[in-house]
């Protein structure tokens, strides 16, 4: 079974790799580590870390060493984090000695949710029906950003050559993901974010009419709806059935309908040629939401073209997190990868039986494996609350 954890390089630096090894394989019972290998900044709480208790990673950057001859004619290109020249590769080190700690190397790959790339190229990033751009969001629509993302995973796989990728972020973004010190007077609800996360950039506008999409009428109203919900003294919901009905929560508006209808195919197809374009002894697998579709991800399709997916299922009551699982796998299929994200964060998580027994319903409705969040984010005592959970379904 694939068990593994979300690690940053910086925990590994901080710690060692045989400390890893012996925290993950001998005290948590796990069989992988899931290695932050493009990644976005933040601020975290270390309290595992004997050398820092607060870490900002740089924004945008990649963990690796990129190969040059496979970017000379990129536009979109990578920025190698400091911490590789400063700290060493990690990504190299835990591939070099997985025979030796017996975990197995996935890689955690951001692939659009880049401020400092979309900062750099704004001709590139998703815009909202008014055209104002999302800074952090590389468009799935974009030539240059597909170039970019199907290059980061080939020269992953072809030069590093892991066991897994695991893609996070390779389709269109909420409004509500943020960038920093966000402002929100008017108290957004659900459909609210989703309205104003709806793409309406030049890439997209080609690609759906091409498609005979109509994409004005589309534009149009979203813009009504942007303007009515600015508009009001409180917020109010204008789709009741939204998000459970999907796409048909807006059948009453055929031109969005069929908008949001097409919005799926720039994100399945980016998928497949990433897929295609990787080293096949690398597993790839989607990173993805209970409500995947918000962000154009059309899961039976994408089970089609890539190994898996791993569905985050975050504070959730098990009974959920089986429903979530069940209803995955009868989207990708029984023979696909189909992995759960839990995290042990405190309060979501305030006993080792909560983990557990989310843990269990998720293998019990399907799951293939566990992913656990985070390494370094967690007191050293927390992972015997992974080992706890994994005992349950090994």
């Amino acid at each position: 079974m694939h068990l593994s954890m979300w690690t940053y390089p910086w925990d590994i630096q901080d710690q060692g790799l045989a400390a890893l090894a012996a925290d993950l394989r001998g005290r948590a019972g796990l069989t992988t580590v899931s290695l932050a290998t493009s990644y976005h900044a933040g601020r975290f709480l270390q309290p595992r870390s004997p050398q820092q208790k607060a870490y900002f990673p740089e924004d945008g950057t990649v963990y690796f060493r990129p190969d040059e001859n496979l970017w000379q004619d990129k536009v979109i290109r990578p920025l190698m984090a400091r911490n590789v020249d400063e700290r060493g590769d990690m990504l190299e080190a835990l591939v070099r000695v997985r025979d030796t700690t017996g975990l197995k190397v996935s890689c955690w790959t951001v692939c659009l949710h880049n401020t400092r790339l979309g900062m750099l190229h704004p001709d590139h990033v998703t815009r909202n029906a008014f055209g104002n751009p999302n800074y952090y969001n590389l468009c799935p629509s974009s030539p240059a950003a597909r170039a970019y993302v199907v290059t980061l995973v080939r020269d992953i796989t072809t030069n590093y050559q892991p066991d897994m990728v695991e893609l996070e972020s390779p389709n269109f973004m909420g409004f509500a993901h943020e960038y920093h010190h966000e402002k929100d007077g008017v108290g957004l609800n659900g459909e609210d974010d989703f309205l104003l996360s709806l793409c309406f950039c030049d890439h997209c506008t080609a690609r759906a009419e091409k498609a005979g999409v109509p994409v004005e009428g589309a534009r149009r109203s979203v813009v009504r709806f942007i303007a009515e919900l600015c508009e009001r003294a409180v917020p109010e919901r204008q789709f009741p059935d939204f998000p459970a009905a999907g796409i048909d929560a807006f059948r009453d508006h055929p031109d969005l309908h069929g908008y949001l209808a097409w919005r799926t195919a720039p994100v399945t197809s980016l998928i497949g040629e990433i897929k295609a374009a990787a080293d096949p002894a690398t597993r790839i697998v989607l990173i993805d939401l209970k409500d995947g579709w918000l962000g154009g991800v059309d899961l039976a399709a994408v089970g089609k073209l890539c190994d898996g997916v791993i569905l985050c299922c975050y504070d959730m009551a098990p009974g959920v997190v089986g429903n979530v699982i069940r209803t995955g796998r009868a989207a990708i299929g029984a023979g696909k990868f189909l992995g759960v994200g839990l995290r042990v964060f405190y309060p979501e998580v305030g006993e080792p039986a909560v983990l557990a027994a989310r843990a269990k319903a998720a293998v019990d409705a399907g799951a293939d494996g566990v992913n656990f969040y985070n390494y370094g984010l967690i007191p050293a005592r927390r992972l015997d609350w992974v080992k706890a959970a994994v005992d349950v379904i090994t």
